[in-house]
């Protein structure tokens, strides 16, 4: 092997680590909820997601531009520490989809949600101002049927706002992402 080539490929290896580590830990994937323990407003789960709630979104593809967007219904119950998250979303193209979601929070900071498309649990974590929940996903077959991870992470803005953000990858590459509010509908 001629000393060009090992220090070509020696060289490939370091920006091969260097991304990998720059994603691994300074980068959306990177983030832990224990990042935010001293962020304010303090993220209450069964104070901020409760009773009957609107979101607005886009979802964005791979190639970071816009695929979609949705407004969602949700409406939130909880019994003690465990909630249910019945979502009725209506994407731009004119489809529709119900989600469920059943949360149950460990009194330690941390929870388990439960969902029709989530095969096994997801698993998340609540310190200050953030929600980082980590989980897999299986999308329908009309959406390809792929299995999908997901790093779904909600922040409190001052004003109740949540503000969501989620990257779903396959392999480790980065397929689509999500980003969306959160805020209790206004009653009359």
């Amino acid at each position: 092997m001629s000393e060009a080539l090992v220090f070509f490929l020696f060289g490939g290896l370091c920006v091969s680590l260097l991304v990998f580590l720059r994603r691994r830990f300074a980068g959306f994937a990177g983030q832990r909820a224990s990042d935010y323990a001293d962020f304010h407003p303090e993220f209450d789960m069964q104070t901020c997601l409760d009773g009957a709630m609107q979101c607005d979104g886009v979802i964005f593809g791979p190639f970071g531009r816009m695929t979609s967007s949705f407004e969602a219904d949700f409406d939130v119950n909880w019994e003690g520490n465990t909630g249910t998250i019945d979502a009725y979303f209506r994407y731009n193209d004119g489809s529709s989809q119900k989600r469920r979601w059943t949360i149950r929070l460990d009194g330690k900071g941390g929870f388990d949600a439960l969902a029709d498309d989530v095969p096994g649990k997801g698993r998340g974590n609540i310190s200050g101002c953030s929600v980082i929940f980590r989980y897999l996903i299986d999308l329908p077959p009309e959406a390809g049927g792929h299995r999908l991870s997901a790093l779904d992470c909600m922040y409190l803005a001052p004003n109740d706002t949540v503000v969501n953000r989620s990257q779903f990858r396959k392999f480790g590459f980065k397929v689509a992402e999500l980003v969306a509010t959160i805020k209790k509908k206004e009653t009359a």
